[in-house]
């Protein structure tokens, strides 16, 4: 019997719907045995479960999952958006011990923002909607500001709307403006869809440009506003079923 004819999911779909990891952490975890099905080391990622009875991370159960809970924090520059850093430099979990409410869950960030970049990154405990999120094709807005030193035209930014190919990497659509200029530097505003690595930055610097200052300002509806630095905020229930909702979905 085929994979599309059992029913059931992959489990690792189902322990990142279950907000235990994202879906390629838990691959990571069944290779390194942390994870068992009835006491069994699991040995495959590719196995189909319809439920989580009996599976276990390193030896403890699998509570029922928790209903998605989305949190909005204003990160500072300075932190790595992981667990942890082999550097030895503070992360975002390092900030969120103060930041998040007591009855927080087990939150992972939705994408990632380099450690010299600043503003809002999501975090939740659902793994699927953390996926559904990131996902390129599912193509799901955010917003930067920013501050460059150098010149550049507002005719050189409206040609980033059919994407830009450097160094052999293609990137998408980027809807850019020209918001103001203060002495040397440039405040640029733009909007993208698929949130590569450095993209915002690779962008501006193949066109002349030094970027030293950048702050994402939105991430699909949910806006920084006046959200402090290091600060959190839960996102309304509600809202996180509209913002579920808005993002027309591709398989994967």
């Amino acid at each position: 019997m085929t994979e599309t004819t059992r029913k059931g999911d992959r489990i690792a779909k189902l322990l990142a719907r279950a907000g235990v990891a994202s879906r390629r952490e838990v691959e990571r975890m069944i290779a390194d045995g942390r994870i068992a099905i009835d006491g069994k080391v699991l040995e495959t990622p590719n196995t189909v479960l319809e439920h989580l009875r009996g599976v276990t991370v390193d030896g403890k159960p699998v509570t029922k999952p928790e209903p998605t809970r989305l949190f909005a924090f204003h990160k500072p520059s300075g932190l790595i958006t992981a667990e942890r850093d082999p550097k030895g430099r503070a992360t975002i979990y390092d900030a969120l011990r103060n930041a998040l409410p007591k009855s927080a869950p087990r939150v992972m960030p939705i994408g990632r923002l380099d450690y010299n970049t600043e503003g809002l990154l999501l975090l939740t405990n659902d793994g699927e909607f953390k996926r559904m999120l990131e996902l390129p094709a599912n193509s799901v807005e955010r917003t930067y500001r920013a501050r460059a030193h150098g010149s550049v035209t507002q005719e050189q930014l409206e040609s980033l709307i059919e994407g830009i190919t450097i160094d052999g990497v293609h990137y998408g659509r980027i809807d850019a403006n020209l918001e103001r200029r203060t002495g040397a530097n440039q405040w640029i505003e733009l909007t993208i869809t698929e949130g590569k690595n450095r993209e915002v930055r690779r962008v501006l610097e193949h066109l002349g440009l030094e970027v030293n200052r950048l702050v994402r300002t939105a991430f699909g509806p949910v806006t920084l506003g006046d959200l402090g630095r290091g600060q959190a905020v839960e996102i309304k229930k509600q809202d996180i079923g509209r913002f579920r909702s808005s993002v027309k979905q591709v398989r994967d």
